[in-house]
């Protein structure tokens, strides 16, 4: 799930790359050729903290049976299991790291925060490790982001994109029996939606990874990474933006809150009060949960609408990655290499619809048993790959700033993107 960083999180992200080459994190810890060769992995004894950023609720238990798994298969191991909520994580892990003490010894990262990580020399190298395994097995776009400089530094753990996620009883009321293709569809059936049945056609999510798709949809992105341009600013996003500010000007979507509106906009949908939003497979087990969809096959999963030129989402996901610092180097390996198993995503998938990352793990059973996995895999394979680059990850702020603004009326699209535009240049000083 993709959570933005409130902005002193952000500030402290800078403030700490520009201190980068080490902190207290070992400066990239010890090499992968340091680490000795381990006759007997079961007899590894140790105690592993991990830091989950799943929900507690609906996601955990699933993750914590995975965790005595484990401590069944590798008694002499223990680990201590930490929920830090993802919005938090980031910030607090990079200050953990950064002061040399109380960072965990496996951190669950998100795709766009591995990079920045490792750059800054908290994490351990992983090739040639125990906590790799098979690494071809991989699907190439969640493993390209445990990439930095030539070397990897984390484990594929799950991976997700965004899909239009709908309520069909109220679709069907509104005289609709298929999901919107197009961003015009979308919004007519919006308003169908709220003429005919008084419910919100869309809740819009005031974050913006969100508004990936409506960029992406008109041909625009964030960066230019092969040439080094910062192309935020361009007509195609000017257009996207628009067609968001439409939205919600029509009434095809409510005003959202600036604050909480993911959260607002899940508990519409399922409680019946909104007939669709844009988000992730990790949303699913929480979306089940709602009296709309006791019955599950009352939710309906489809491709986020196209705009003029493609329907597509951003590539999103969880890494695991190990603590250069760490004091249980071996049996942190043991641990990330059981956390990405086949059988683990595969349970995974089965109980809370999160995608695997493994090619081989669509073939298991208890996968291909999942209707919303096999829904949302041939969305995954559409997904527009994000930068993974180290300022990857303070990228969402400026954008969450300027949508905010946009919400509140307090900037025009035009006028939104080119403040976006100066505090990139002000992030990526020696990007044109």
């Amino acid at each position: 799930m993709r959570r933005l960083l409130p902005a002193a999180a952000v500030v402290a992200a800078l403030a700490l790359a520009v201190s980068a080459c080490g902190g207290g994190g070992g400066g990239g810890g010890g090499t992968a050729a340091s680490e000795p060769p381990v006759s007997d992995p079961a007899k590894i004894t140790g105690e592993v903290t991990w830091w989950d950023t799943t929900r507690p609720d609906s996601e955990g238990p699933t993750f914590q049976a995975l965790i005595k798994q484990f401590e069944t298969a590798y008694p002499g191991i223990k680990v201590k299991y930490v929920n830090v909520p993802s919005d938090q994580a980031q910030n607090q892990f990079q200050t953990a790291a950064q002061a040399g003490s109380g960072a965990p010894d496996v951190i669950r990262s998100e795709v766009a925060w591995t990079s920045q990580f490792a750059s800054l020399g908290y994490l351990q190298p992983l090739d040639g490790t125990r906590a790799v395994d098979k690494q071809e097995d991989f699907l190439a776009g969640p493993l390209s982001s445990t990439k930095f400089g030539g070397k990897t530094y984390a484990v594929p753990q799950v991976t997700d994109t965004l899909a239009l996620i709908y309520n069909k009883r109220l679709l069907k009321e509104a005289g609709h029996d298929q999901a919107p293709k197009t961003v015009e569809e979308l919004k007519q059936t919006a308003l169908d939606v709220k003429a005919k049945t008084g419910a919100a056609g869309l809740a819009l999510n005031v974050d913006s990874y969100f508004l990936l798709p409506f960029m992406y949809g008109e041909g625009g992105d964030l960066l230019d990474v092969a040439n080094k341009k910062i192309v935020v600013n361009s007509p195609a996003n000017v257009k996207a933006i628009q067609t968001v500010a439409d939205l919600i000007g029509s009434g095809a979507a409510p005003k959202p809150a600036t604050t909480e509106s993911y959260a607002n906009a899940m508990t519409a949908l399922k409680e019946g009060k909104a007939a669709m939003i844009y988000n992730g497979p990790w949303a699913l087990s929480e979306i089940y949960q709602g009296k709309e969809f006791k019955d599950k096959t009352n939710l309906g999963i489809a491709p986020v609408p196209s705009g003029s030129v493609k329907a597509a989402a951003p590539t999103g996901g969880w890494n695991l990655a190990i603590y250069a610092g760490s004091k249980n180097i071996p049996a942190a390996y043991e641990f990330v290499r059981f956390m990405t198993t086949v059988e683990a995503q595969a349970k995974i998938a089965k109980e809370i619809s999160l995608l695997p990352t493994r090619t081989s793990a669509y073939a298991n059973p208890d996968v291909q048993g999942n209707a919303d996995v096999a829904v949302f895999k041939p969305i995954m394979d559409t997904a527009v790959p994000r930068p993974w680059i180290p300022e990857g990850g303070q990228l969402f702020q400026p954008l969450l700033e300027g949508y905010q603004a946009l919400v509140g009326g307090k900037s025009a699209p035009a006028d939104m993107l080119a403040k976006v535009d100066e505090q990139y240049h002000g992030i990526m000083k020696d990007w044109s």
